[in-house]
């Protein structure tokens, strides 16, 4: 038997200190991710695209600085048509049980039974696609991308230019979200989530 490495702790103390993150953030409840797909509350939109925003810029200055070569990083192919039926199942699943893959965990963790519910039928999906995987090829195959396509690559703009449309697209996200929160009932606190099932 051998003993996990270094980076698999790091890796899962990471995963910890995120769903930790997430649960105090209220994201955890499926209250918050219905109310985001309903335009009411924009802190998961606020949240993610932060951390898009976080990571770009890291990768960005991590390259520039030459403390990470981004020509040795996995950019997996694009598949545009599994991408396109993939985000749709993914997104009526949100839309139907609250959660996606990762806040479901966080439920879980949290003791919600919903979130149990949940993961059994991610489980079963999970199980339904590799059962019919092999019949689903065309699918997975359908609109495939550039190797290794990146938005640089794509465009042909350079990184710089794209972090900054990335900050920009996320502050005016930011302000259009607010501006709706502010036309409804605004954010769901966590106050209300504590009666949460």
């Amino acid at each position: 038997m051998t003993t996990p490495s270094s980076g698999f702790w790091i890796v899962l103390g990471l995963g910890v200190l995120f769903g930790f993150f997430l649960e105090a953030g209220g994201l955890g409840s499926p209250r918050k991710l219905t109310a985001q797909l309903s335009l009411r509350d924009w802190t998961v939109f606020k949240a993610m695209f932060v951390a898009i925003v976080v990571a770009a810029a890291a990768l960005y200055l991590s390259d520039l600085t030459d403390l990470l070569d981004s020509a040795k990083l996995k950019a997996p192919t694009p598949f545009y048509g599994a991408m396109f039926a993939g985000g749709a199942l993914l997104g009526l699943g949100m839309a139907l049980g609250g959660y996606c893959p990762g806040t479901s965990v966080v439920g879980l963790f949290s003791g919600r039974l919903d979130a149990v519910f949940f993961i059994l039928g991610m489980s079963g999906g999970v199980y339904l696609f590799a059962y019919f995987c092999g019949d689903l090829q065309w699918l997975f195959l359908a609109g495939k991308g550039a190797e290794r396509e990146t938005l640089v690559s794509l465009t042909g703009l350079p990184a710089w230019l794209i972090l900054l449309a990335l900050a920009g697209l996320t502050a005016a996200g930011f302000r259009f979200g607010s501006q709706l929160e502010g036309r409804g009932d605004g954010v769901v606190e966590a106050k209300h989530l504590a009666g949460d099932p």
